[in-house]
């Protein structure tokens, strides 16, 4: 057949001889491993002075004053402070407090304590009881920016 030329058939050649032959993962010895899970538990606190008090109580339910952001933990957080209640039925005779995640990424768990302090020195001192669960009863989590 004129110009039909078809391609040389393959060629084996055998490896190069190796110096020497390295061992194989399944020949090595099992070493022992480890792991470790560290959860670090880092301790802050924030001041919240509210001067006036007695002409922030009448804005509204529903509005708040804001805190500066603080840091602690490497997250950025918020203290809330509703004069006259978060919701319609507060009814303008609670106050409502609440510490806010400021920070955008991940859930965070957090154990806190928020405490009303009485300047005048003639109430009681307050401190959060989250619808009479405990402090004890384990951290909350924040899920997103700006949950309460």
């Amino acid at each position: 057949m004129d110009g039909d030329a078809s391609p040389p058939p393959p060629v084996y050649a055998p490896p190069p001889p190796a110096a020497a032959a390295a061992p194989t993962q399944r020949d090595m010895p099992a070493s022992p491993t480890s792991s470790r899970s560290v959860t670090e538990t880092v301790n802050g606190s924030h001041r919240f002075v509210i001067q006036g008090y007695s002409l922030a109580k009448g804005m509204g339910v529903g509005k708040h004053i804001a805190s500066e952001t603080f840091s602690v933990g490497g997250y950025q957080w918020a203290v809330y402070f509703y004069p006259d209640g978060k919701n319609p039925e507060d009814n303008s005779a609670y106050v409502s407090v609440f510490i806010a995640l400021a920070s955008e990424g991940t859930d965070v768990r957090a154990l806190f304590e928020l405490t009303l302090l009485d300047q005048s020195g003639k109430g009681k001192h307050k401190v959060h009881s989250h619808f009479d669960r405990s402090l004890e009863s384990g951290p909350y989590t924040l899920k997103y920016r700006g949950s309460m």
